[in-house]
């Protein structure tokens, strides 16, 4: 069993360095400049992601403030409502 292990790593570490070989340096190269475009598209989808999160927040405190005003608008119109059933209310007992 110990002589099956030895030919088996002996095999894997001939096929890695057999097509570590095969390489050339134009591949190699070619990968590189793979490798860059990848990261400068990378770079672009982060800023594209940084930007869409601050249109987020934007939105968000927007529509915050929205709510704010209709919740304000809302007391308002209660308020109204109860002073017009009051006066309603009096105009009635008169």
């Amino acid at each position: 069993m110990n002589k099956k292990r030895v030919v088996t790593m002996l095999a894997l570490v001939g096929a890695c360095a057999g097509l570590s070989a095969c390489a050339t340096t134009g591949e190699i190269e070619a990968l590189k400049l793979r490798v860059d475009a990848l990261e400068s598209n990378v770079s672009a989808v982060k800023s594209d992601a940084a930007a869409a999160r601050a249109a987020a927040n934007d939105a968000v405190n927007t529509a915050n403030q929205a709510m704010d005003k209709a919740n304000e608008a809302n007391a308002r119109s209660i308020d109204t409502e109860t002073k017009i059933d009051r006066m309603f209310k009096r105009a009635m007992h008169k």
